[in-house]
Order: C-alpha cells, then sequence, then structure tokens
C-alpha cells in the first residue's frame, strides 16, 4: 500500500515509517525538516512540507494522490514562534479530510485522551476538534489514542523524566503522586500496522495494564539509567511556577520545552484514562525500559537536558552584558583602539562590536536563530581573539583575562552547538 506519514520525522512518526516500510508498503514521510531523516531512513520517500501552511483541501491534493492510507503522527503542544495549534491540528486536518474525500483513503489519527479537566486547553481542544471532524467525516478511520509513550528515544515527557531521573543527590517533583499510564512506542506502530491490515477501526484507547505514580516511572528511570536510588522531594504546584512561566516564555521563542504549562496542567489530574477492551496489547514501562537497555549516551543526555536551557540562557546573558557594559563608557572602552587608528573611527568599531555582542545575545534566545548565532558567536570570538593577539597581545597577560576568558566561551558555544537538536 501506499502510506503518507505526517511529521515522520518525529519520535512516534519515526517508528511508524520504519515499522511500515518493513512491512512492505511505499512509505511516504512529510515534515518540516527531513534532510536528516532521509538520510536515516533512505527507504521512505521524504517530502517537505509545513502543516500550519496546508490549511485549504487543494493544499493536500497533490499529496494525496495514490495514497491509500495517511497517519496522522503530528502534533503540537503549546502556540508559539515554532507552532501554531489551530493550524496544524485543526485546520489542517479538516483540509485533509476535505480533500479525502474524493479518494477515500484510510486516516489513522494519533490523538490523546481529550477528556478531563485539562480538556479546554489548546492542545486537547484542537486535538479533539479534529478528532471530531474525523469521526464525522464518512472516511474509513482509526483514532488512536496513547498513554505517554516511551521507546529507545525520547522526545517531549519522556526526554524529562529521564533528566529528572538523572538529577543529583534528590528527585525534585511536583505531582509526584499523579497516576501515569504508559506503553511502547513501538505498541503504537504495531497498532498502525494492524489498521493498514484492516484489523483496526473506531476510537481506541491504548495503554498497558500497569497505573504508575510519576515518582515511581521516574524512579525506574533512575534504575534503568544504572544510577542509586535517591529519594523524591514532593514540591509545591507553586515552587514550578516560575520554572512554568519561563518555560512559556521560551516556548513563544520557538523552545519546545516539556516544562510548559500544558504539560503541567496535563501532569496534574495524571495520564489516566478507562481502557476499552481493544484486543490489543500493550507494553508495560518495565518490559519497554528492560527491551531497551541504557548506554552511557543516554546518561549523557539525561544529565545535559536541563543543563541545555542554562547553556543557552548563559550564552545569551554573556554576550548581552560584554554589548551593553562597554556602552555605560564608549570613550573608555575605545581607549585600546586608539594606538591603531583615530579616535572617531574607535568610537565607532567600539559602537558597532557592541552591537553585533548585543545581537547574537538576543538572536541566540529565538529558536529558529540560534544554530546561526551560535556559528556567529563562534566567528566573532575567533576574531577577536586574532585582532587581540595582533594588535595588542598584552592582553594575554593582563591580570583580569579579557582574552583567556573567550576561551571557556568558545567552549561553551560549541556545547551549545551539539545539543541544539531536538530530533
Amino acid at each position: 500500500m501506499n502510506i503518507l506519514i505526517l511529521d515522520a520525522t518525529g519520535f512516534i512518526g519515526s517508528v511508524v515509517a520504519a515499522r511500515l516500510a518493513a512491512d512492505g508498503d511505499a512509505v511516504t514521510g512529510l515534515g518540516r525538516n527531513p534532510a536528516r531523516a532521509r538520510l536515516k531512513q533512505p527507504a521512505i520517500n521524504w517530502r517537505r512540507a509545513d502543516l500550519s501552511r496546508m490549511t485549504k483541501a487543494e493544499d493536500w491534493e497533490d499529496i494525496l494522490k495514490d495514497q491509500h492510507v495517511v497517519v496522522n503522527c503530528a502534533g503540537a503542544l503549546q502556540d508559539g514562534l515554532s507552532d501554531d495549534l489551530a493550524a496544524t491540528q485543526a485546520e489542517a486536518m479538516l483540509a485533509l479530510y476535505a480533500a479525502a474525500k474524493g479518494s477515500h483513503p484510510l486516516i489513522v489519527q494519533i490523538s490523546a485522551r481529550t477528556a478531563g479537566a485539562a480538556g479546554e486547553l489548546p492542545f486537547l481542544a484542537t486535538k479533539r476538534q479534529a478528532d471530531e471532524a474525523l469521526a464525522a467525516s464518512g472516511l474509513p478511520h482509526l483514532i488512536l489514542r496513547p498513554a505517554l509513550v516511551l521507546g529507545r528515544n525520547a522526545h517531549g515527557g519522556s526526554s524529562l523524566i529521564r533528566a529528572l531521573a538523572a538529577f543529583p543527590l534528590a528527585l525534585p517533583l511536583t505531582h509526584a503522586q499523579s497516576p501515569v499510564e504508559t506503553l511502547s512506542v513501538d505498541d503504537v506502530a504495531e497498532a498502525v500496522s494492524r489498521a493498514v491490515a484492516g484489523d483496526l477501526r473506531g476510537d481506541i484507547v491504548l495503554a498497558a495494564d500497569e497505573v504508575l505514580t510519576l515518582a515511581d516511572l521516574v524512579r525506574l528511570h533512575r534504575q534503568w539509567l544504572g544510577l542509586p536510588p535517591a529519594r523524591v522531594i514532593s514540591l509545591g504546584a507553586w515552587l514550578a511556577r516560575p520554572v512554568t512561566w519561563l518555560a512559556d516564555a521560551a516556548g513563544l521563542l520557538g523552545w519546545r520545552s516539556p516544562l510548559r504549562s500544558t504539560a503541567t496542567t496535563v501532569m496534574s489530574e495524571g495520564i489516566k484514562s478507562a481502557k476499552a477492551e481493544s484486543g490489543l496489547a500493550a507494553t508495560s514501562a518495565v518490559a519497554t525500559l528492560s527491551a531497551n537497555p541504557s548506554g552511557v549516551q543516554d546518561l549523557w543526555f539525561a544529565r545535559l537536558y536541563l543543563l541545555k536551557p542554562l547553556v543557552i540562557a548563559g550564552l545569551s546573558v554573556f554576550w548581552l552584558l560584554s554589548g551593553l557594559i562597554p556602552l555605560l563608557a564608549v570613550q573608555k572602552a575605545s581607549a585600546h583602539f586608539l594606538p591603531f587608528m583615530p579616535e572617531a573611527a574607535a568610537t565607532v568599531l567600539t559602537l558597532v562590536t557592541c552591537l553585533i555582542d548585543i545581537a547574537l545575545g538576543a538572536a541566540v534566545l529565538v529558536r529558529p536563530l540560534a544554530g546561526r548565532a551560535l556559528l556567529g558567536m563562534l566567528a566573532v570570538s575567533l576574531a577577536y581573539l586574532t585582532g587581540g593577539t595582533l594588535l595588542e597581545p598584552a592582553l594575554w597577560l593582563d591580570p583580569l583575562g579579557p582574552l583567556v576568558k573567550v576561551l571557556p566561551s568558545i567552549l561553551l558555544t560549541l556545547t551549545a552547538l551539539a545539543t541544539l537538536d531536538e530530533r
């Protein structure tokens, strides 16, 4: 069969794509930036597309041509610079259903539990809107509602659980006793495979029979990482609010933090729902982790995950201050250039370098610009070192170490670049 997978570059989508390709289906993967996925999974036909821009039926006509099945693995947690919930999760899906009326493909929707107190959040409300429209469309369909999905890799909530599990000395948790159901990402891929084979239709909740608390799940991941047991410290929700506010602000700048308010609201009531008999087996968290033993790369990832935003913020503050402080005394700051150029030129050069520093410090906070900003920081740092060495080599021996301090900044920038990728 010809199968189109939306967001085939994502955590769930990549596993579903690999499973269907292994089943012998002709898989087309849709993603916003599939260049790396094309290298990793060359057997899949990759197409670049942004769902938030595909809100009209005609936007889908070419992509849907000759497709027998469409699997929607796309989703976004919260509105921000990188995501538009209404466009991606609702408007694009309604346009897809309208365009599919002619060819009548099977639609498999990877959704979520949309009931409960958190159901009115934009994340779940837009999911529910798409689900209801699909159910009423007359198209053959399967709506899958998986619990928290675990796998060999991690993304979003599962990444945060690994990071919390690797916390030194103690495990600080809010909503530590919230119930959490889980399953393996391979269970989702199996369900999609069975739907393609014609075995499954309707609306199905998918979760293992066990129900863990969040604290139990974090402890289980800590054991999986090979770390000694640690005490859980239950924090009041009010203590987490400053972190949530910062995460929401970062979301507006394009960073997809699992600490945003939507995730914390969902977790406050737990990830649990009444399951109807579906005939689908789901793998427990213990079995999922046991089948995928951790390596040192998992420990590195877990330890670096919460350090990454601190590294980005630290670099931003460093470059902003390095640009703003000289502006408080421009004449004094430009004195270093006076032996080599006229006073007016020295002042202009000082102002230009300050503005460059400020621009880089601000740009690194914006997710779509962060990579280029980090490369700019490296280039400017090397230029400062080269210029300082050629024009005033005595700065290397200065007690305050103005040139020596650039070296750890370069290393921190390289660390940020190495951990910048999210998928």
